[in-house]
């Protein structure tokens, strides 16, 4: 599957800082010593109603870490996937009466266009779950072999609806029970997200896990691949029957075929760190006995004027519908950096109004300042790399370049009057601009 387009690349003078980051699975801020190469999955879209600012959010976050690591002159891997089919696609298209495969196109064609006009950088591998089935269920049938699978028996539901037989979960408890690797790593359910049995249990089945489903041998064994029913859509698997993949085993798959050896960062919203987190490491044990990842980092939830934001209150936030208004990326971009990428935070206008204000702010002090003020502009570069690189800490860094755009003003306003000297570097704040904060002035 195609990507997006990359924005022209933007050089900066020096190197900077390997980036530091907080880490949801060891619950503190860790280093990243990626010194060479360095692997980032992030989670993508189920394409159906894209892209909303929850989804801006993660992907500007990351695009943060991803150009953070660049800058330091580390060779990034970055690997994101589609799934383009799965339930609430399936029930969308079935709601609408389009089909799936159009609607999952369509959207993620939408979503490429969101992603270019905020000048997120493009996966090295964009992913599609349908193209992954293929070398995806031999790995099920590997599973399966080795008892760390198993099939369970058809069943009829509340609503009368018949259940074949053969769905295929993973065994929780046989992966757990795998001796630990070399290094001491083992891996148990909960690791990521710190949830005990009991929290995941409350919200596995609203976060697509199915635990009442009759025949599992624990309620938290996740679904690998779905028996053929009428009407879904379906691939032949082998020694599987035919079916299609469960949520989590693709996403693991897709990232354990671009990266050789663990992630470096899983990447993702707070709301996949169980199951999706939780469940697909174990999968990564499950399949070859390494982790999944050394790093687990996730972004804090959006919500719109004080409520959450959600598809079932019809209240999302649409990158494309702003834009169709004639909001410039640049400035939702910057209304999202406003945020630290860990915090909850809310979308209203005022956020808006306060990051239209800031780019016309510094488009006005970059078109102001002239000389040579190269010493102003390499300590706001310093500042600005230092404050990224401690947590993609963005809104410390949009603060040190406000404070050189206010002095750019004031310097100019004086110096019509002959009363001090211009103020230069401004075109090296627009390649910080523009390389560190993906804002493109």
């Amino acid at each position: 599957m195609r990507a997006w387009d990359a924005p022209a690349p933007v050089s900066l003078p020096g190197s900077a800082p390997l980036p530091r980051i907080f880490d949801t699975a060891a619950n503190t801020v860790v280093q990243l010593e990626e010194p060479k190469k360095a692997g980032l999955y992030v989670c993508g879209i189920t394409p159906y109603d894209a892209t909303h600012m929850g989804h801006a959010s993660t992907y500007v976050a990351f695009d943060l870490l991803n150009r953070a690591w660049r800058d330091a002159g580390v060779e990034v891997t970055y690997v994101q996937n589609v799934t383009d089919v799965d339930d609430p696609l399936l029930e969308r298209a079935t709601a609408t009466n389009v089909d799936w495969q159009e609607l999952a196109e369509d959207q993620t064609e939408l979503f490429r266009t969101d992603m270019t006009a905020l000048n997120v950088l493009p996966p090295d591998h964009y992913v599609g779950v349908v193209e992954s089935i293929a070398w995806l269920f031999p790995v099920v049938e590997g599973l399966l072999e080795r008892g760390l699978a198993y099939r369970v028996p058809g069943f009829t539901d509340e609503k009368g609806v018949q259940h074949p037989d053969g769905d295929i979960y993973l065994d929780v408890k046989a992966t757990q029970a795998l001796p630990a690797d070399e290094e001491g790593y083992s891996w148990a359910p909960g690791q990521v997200s710190h949830m005990s049995r009991e929290e995941m249990l409350s919200i596995f089945a609203e976060r697509g896990g199915d635990p009442d489903r009759p025949g599992k041998r624990d309620a938290l064994d996740p679904l690998l691949w779905r028996a053929a029913r009428e009407g879904e859509p379906l691939w032949e698997a082998g020694a599987l029957g035919a079916g299609r993949p469960g949520w989590h085993i693709e996403c693991t798959m897709i990232a354990r075929r671009f990266v050789n050896g663990p992630l470096t960062v899983q990447a993702g919203g707070s709301d996949l760190t169980f199951p999706h987190h939780d469940l697909g490491a174990g999968h990564s044990w499950a399949v070859d006995h390494r982790p999944h990842a050394r790093h687990y980092a996730h972004t804090g939830m959006v919500g719109l004027d004080g409520h959450k934001m959600s598809k079932s209150r019809g209240n999302l936030v649409l990158v494309s519908k702003l834009r169709a208004a004639g909001v410039d990326p640049n400035a939702i971009r910057l209304a999202i950096l406003d945020n630290h990428y860990r915090s909850d935070w809310f979308w209203t206008d005022d956020l808006l109004h306060k990051a239209d204000a800031r780019l016309e702010t510094y488009r006005h002090a970059i078109a102001a300042a002239t000389g040579d003020d190269t010493e102003g502009a390499v300590k706001t570069l310093d500042k600005v790399r230092e404050y990224l690189a401690d947590d993609l800490n963005a809104p410390e860094a949009l603060k040190a370049l406000d404070a050189w755009a206010i002095d750019a003003l004031t310097r100019a306003q004086t110096t019509s009057t002959g009363a001090a000297a211009p103020v230069g570097g401004a075109e090296l704040i627009r390649d910080i601009l523009a390389a560190r904060l993906g804002v493109a002035l």
